[in-house]
């Protein structure tokens, strides 16, 4: 089904190496408003790497990037990003409520305004951790730590929401109300989830991306493919909060396969 909702993230002809080593090479892909995107791939296969890119933490060797019709570096104010991991001091004392209210910072800013404060009251709604609100960030468990960061990035109220394997370290019962929630943002923010698993997504997955199968004379590089994905119902539904989708390796899409008209490119969607 063609999809003419205006793209919000284009990597044209990528490549980008570190020193003298290539990871990536001719990467090209887009992700249309609104979509929810799995980025799959092997540990060392350059998850990373495109992360990196996106978030204007790394520039490319060649090609081009543009986030909301900008460059990363002039759109990544508009990414929610939850790392997979967030190094913290379990003895310092700030709460929960303090951590999320950490996504409304900006430059120059000072104080809290009520809109503040709002958008956390909706961000912990959303995620279902109002409970937690004045606990100690540092006396929660593993799952308990990535819904607040979650939360953290959704109280920036993003146009696109990334989540670095989000699952990591989460109980059954944290995965199904993260699920809960991506489900209930899909269609409104742009979600891009990036998982080592690359054999099963959540259901809600639109479009899998898969970095890994390598390029070049040297076979040194990785490029990116789309994959079709169908209905897996012998996938352990806990792992994905509800129904899963299995990733079909052997079917590869076209690059074009949804539309891809650059003249659909978003240009700039204001804060």
């Amino acid at each position: 089904m063609l999809n003419t909702a205006p793209v919000v993230i284009q990597f044209s002809g990528v490549a980008f190496s570190y020193g003298s080593v290539p990871v990536l090479e001719h990467v090209n892909f887009h992700v249309h408003q609104g979509e929810f995107i799995a980025l799959v791939g092997p540990n060392g296969a350059g998850k990373s790497t495109i992360l990196k890119l996106l978030l204007a933490l790394e520039e490319p060797g060649k090609g081009t990037i543009q986030v909301l019709g900008k460059s990363p570096e002039e759109g990544r104010s508009r990414i929610g990003y939850v790392p997979q991991h967030a190094d913290y001091d379990k003895s310092f004392p700030i709460s929960v409520y303090e951590v999320i209210r950490m996504g409304r910072l900006q430059p120059l800013k000072r104080g809290w305004s009520k809109v503040d404060e709002l958008a956390v009251q909706r961000a912990m709604e959303q995620v279902e951790i109002l409970d937690l609100a004045r606990r100690p960030y540092g006396a929660l468990s593993g799952g308990q730590r990535r819904r607040v960061l979650v939360a953290r990035a959704l109280a920036a109220e993003p146009d696109i929401l990334v989540l670095d394997e989000p699952t990591a370290n989460m109980d059954a019962e944290s995965e199904e109300r993260l699920y809960k929630t991506l489900g209930q943002l899909k269609g409104k923010t742009t979600i891009l989830i990036v998982t080592h698993d690359t054999e099963f997504v959540s259901a809600l997955t639109d479009r899998v991306l898969c970095i890994g199968e390598r390029t070049g004379a040297e076979k040194r590089a990785h490029r990116l493919v789309q994959h079709k994905a169908a209905p897996a119902e012998h996938a352990p539904p806990e792992l994905f909060g509800g129904a899963a989708l299995q990733v079909l390796h052997d079917e590869v899409e076209p690059e074009d396969r949804c539309c891809i008209d650059t003249r659909t490119i978003q240009k700039g969607i204001q804060p």
